[in-house]
């Protein structure tokens, strides 16, 4: 049996959850496909269990977000997104051009990496910070340069 199978299996039986066929290929395809998008997963789902149905996928996936196997991103004027990398309070950069979504490091110091001003009585366990900006692509596209991976 493939060793990336029998993890996702352990994770699944780790957070109280049945190990089935569909909640395999919806874990397997966040991890092969990170930052996308539930039609994006539900396409890589149905190439490997094309009989998936589109309920049993966004079922899966809410399951995963609330027992954290996966978190679920919502960038301002975007559709939600999923990412298998969980637990470590990273951040994300969005390119405000195409959507592309890069993942980054606490910005400073341990979690939850940012210190507000005013906690107001919070105990706080995790930041939430997405950086906009633009990629190279959309930046030499702008400016009429040749692709930034041509150039290195």
């Amino acid at each position: 049996m493939d060793h990336a199978r029998i993890d996702l299996e352990h994770l699944l039986r780790t957070a109280g959850l049945r190990v089935t066929g569909p909640r395999l290929a919806v874990l397997d395809a966040v991890g092969t496909h990170p930052h996308a998008e539930a039609d994006q997963i539900i396409a890589a789902v149905r190439e490997s269990a094309p009989r998936v149905s589109h309920q049993a996928v966004y079922d899966s996936l809410n399951t995963f977000a609330e027992r954290g196997l996966l978190r679920r991103i919502q960038p301002r004027g975007a559709v939600a997104r999923y990412e298998s990398r969980v637990g470590d309070n990273h951040h994300h950069l969005v390119c405000r051009g195409c959507g592309l979504i890069r993942d980054v490091d606490c910005a400073v110091g341990l979690a939850p990496c940012l210190t507000p001003a005013n906690r107001h009585g919070f105990t706080i366990d995790e930041a939430e910070v997405i950086y906009w900006g633009t990629c190279p692509d959309c930046a030499d596209r702008r400016t009429g340069a040749p692709p930034h991976e041509l150039r290195e």
